[in-house]
Order: C-alpha cells, then structure tokens, then sequence
C-alpha cells in the first residue's frame, strides 16, 4: 500500500519537528500492526490510514507545538488505549522517556509488541488501574509530565493524573468540545490535590474541522496520601 505523508511531512515542517524516513516507516509500522490487531480487539473506531493521521498521529504530536519535547524529559500517557498520545509522541521525540500505563493487559500487550518492533528504547508498559499505581513510589511524583487523552471528566483525570507528577511539572489533558464548564468544576480538586490550573490552549487540529484544546495544570505541592481514592471513586464521585 501506498501511504502519502505529503501534507503530513508539511505540518510537522510548520511545526519545525524535524521528520526522518525511519519515523516513517515506524508510523507505518504502528498503523499496520494497529490496523491489524483492531481485527481481533477493540481498539479504535478510527482505521482509514489518513484519519489515523490526523486523529491519532497528528492529535498526540500536537503537544509539541506548545511543549518543548526535543529535551530528556520524563513522561507517563495514563489511559494510552492503543498508545495515544505516547507512542507517536516517543517515535517523533527519542529523547523522551515514556511511561505508557493502561488497565487493560491486552492492550498493554499490543503495545509491548510495537515497541518490540519498533525497537524503542527508555519506554516501558505498565498494566494496572491509576488509583493503584500512583501509590507505588516508583511511579509516584516522578514524572515532568503525566499526558491523558483518556474521556473522563476534568475533576477525576486530575485525581487520577496529578499524584504522578513532580513538583514543578504538569499535567496535561488532550481535550475536545467545549470545557469551560468542566474547569470551573474541577477548580477545587485540582487545588486539593496540590495543582495549579495554568491554561488553555485551545486549537483547530491541523487540516480538520477538531477543535481541541491542552488544558495544563501545574503541580506546585505533594499531593496528600490520600488521593487518589480507591478504585472507582474519584469516577463516581468526583472532588469538588
């Protein structure tokens, strides 16, 4: 098959991310092995190679427009799924190291499996629910960055992401629609939990009708021990 990078390669040279023929074909790869496994299990709806481009690639490198990433900084992708944003931001910036986390095993074994193919090095998988993670020091207030693009509500994704981060660093949520009154919302928790609401960056997602938006939360304090709460909790009743 055929894949046009043209206006692809064109975006990213906008956005001044230098683009290689081996990040190519790792894209390649990692759409195909995508593409394939989605067969078998679920995940994504999206598989026509150029809306994967554009909803998955693009989106997940989007941050780097905003977010100076060609330097070592640590990072975990909390809720990947089929590796979004992690995967296509570790193939775009080496340097970074990554930390792609998910509660579901199968999905953490199709990523083992692009990362094995790919041969990525400084990235790691790690199978488990993040009200149990983020309260294993190894993980703990021990990242720059935690990225989501997970669909949970501002107020939870903060309980869920915020303990993660080292003071100093931030979280940062992949958002879509409307979020106004969602911020309002999680004002309280993202304070509780040692945050500090910084920005929005909203935005069109290049050659789409998406409008998307980063939220960014800066972690300016240890967040208390208790959060996050046991599993479920801060989904079904969120802080604030």
């Amino acid at each position: 098959m055929n894949y046009d990078f043209t206006r692809f390669q064109k975006i990213l040279e906008k956005w001044e991310i230098p683009f290689s023929k081996e990040q190519q074909e790792q894209l390649i790869t990692y759409y195909e092995m995508l593409v394939e496994k989605n067969k078998v299990m679920n995940l994504t709806a999206i598989t026509e190679f150029e809306d994967v481009l554009d909803k998955h690639f693009l989106d997940s490198i989007s941050l780097a427009q905003y977010v100076d990433l060609a330097k070592p900084l640590s990072m975990i992708d909390l809720g990947t799924g089929a590796g979004f944003p992690g995967m296509p931001l570790k193939i775009m910036f080496p340097d970074l190291k990554i930390t792609l986390a998910d509660s579901l095993n199968k999905r953490i074994l199709f990523l083992d499996e692009v990362i094995a193919e790919l041969g990525l090095t400084d990235i790691q998988t790690v199978h488990a629910r993040a009200e149990d993670l983020a309260h294993d020091p190894k993980y703990r207030e021990q990242y720059d960055y935690c990225v989501s693009r997970a669909v949970a509500n501002l107020s939870s994704l903060s309980e869920y992401c915020l303990p993660f981060v080292r003071i100093g660093g931030s979280f940062i949520s992949y958002k879509s629609g409307e979020i106004e009154e969602e911020l309002a919302a999680a004002k309280k928790a993202i304070f509780l939990l040692g945050g500090q609401f910084e920005q929005v960056i909203p935005f069109q997602l290049e050659g789409t009708d998406l409008n998307r938006s980063f939220v960014v939360i800066k972690k300016e304090k240890k967040t208390a021990k208790t959060y996050p709460r046991k599993s479920g909790m801060p989904t079904k009743k969120p802080l604030g």
